[in-house]
């Protein structure tokens, strides 16, 4: 089996918490998620993210898919 490719995907957490004056233990909390895992997320360390993690935190953190992610260009 190859090794697994790097992804590009840049996860935006930080800055949304920020704004938003929320620290990750309140949004784990609000999002029903633990704090450990959410980690994870805001890492770049996650493998997937299921639909309803993804609207919860959209939900809570009042924003859009796209805010939350972005992929960065390939290095060529």
């Amino acid at each position: 089996m190859p090794p697994e490719e790097e992804h590009r995907v840049e996860v935006h957490l930080d800055k949304l918490l920020a704004e938003r004056g929320l620290t990750l233990t309140e949004l784990a909390e609000r999002v029903g998620l633990t704090l450990a895992n959410l980690s994870i997320l805001k890492n770049g360390r996650a493998r997937a993210i299921r639909f309803s993690t993804l609207t919860a935190l959209c939900d809570v953190l009042r924003c859009q898919p796209g805010d939350l992610f972005t992929v960065r260009e390939p290095v060529a």
